[in-house]
């Protein structure tokens, strides 16, 4: 299957809302239980990135960063999420996204990446090891989702000039 990974534009807002709240739906890998909409996802771009994962069927996943924290010194630390429509799961297109993503941070001056994945999505946490993330810890209870205390791995790659 071919694949397109290419920079958000404002006709993929729907598709990208409908795969994230799908996300949401399935409680396996955001605590945020409110779905999103065109409006909102609209806004994504204006200060972080947004790959998109497109074949001739259309967007099939995402991968977004956003800033690590407003403080100077963290000015090249990004956090990231990636998801992918379950209908295009284990296709290859979150090793597509994750490829692109890592050399785009590096062209915009990030010398780190971090995210947090829940314990038990080893999928995640396969595709991110295989792209160099090394897993820091966990931090336990890091949240309640549908009542329930979920634990989180923090996950980091170093990027350009930190690699070294």
């Amino acid at each position: 299957m071919s694949v397109l990974i290419r920079a958000m534009e404002s006709r993929d807002c729907e598709a990208l809302a409908v795969i994230y709240n799908q996300i949401i739906d399935e409680s396996v890998a955001t605590f945020n239980t409110e779905h999103t909409n065109v409006e909102s996802v609209s806004t994504w771009n204006e200060t972080e990135l947004v790959l998109v994962a497109e074949n001739e069927t259309g967007v099939l996943g995402f991968v977004r960063s956003f800033p690590y924290r407003t403080r100077p010194c963290y000015v090249g630390v990004a956090q990231f999420s990636v998801y992918v429509d379950n209908s295009a799961r284990g296709l290859g297109m979150g090793d597509a996204l994750m490829a692109d993503f890592l050399t785009e941070l590096v062209a915009r001056g990030k010398w780190k990446v971090l995210s947090r994945v829940f314990v038990e999505n080893t999928s995640s946490r396969a595709l991110l090891a295989k792209h160099g993330f090394r897993e820091v810890g966990i931090y336990r209870k890091h949240a309640m989702l549908d009542g329930v205390w979920r634990d989180v791995v923090i996950v980091e790659r170093l990027l350009g000039p930190a690699e070294e």
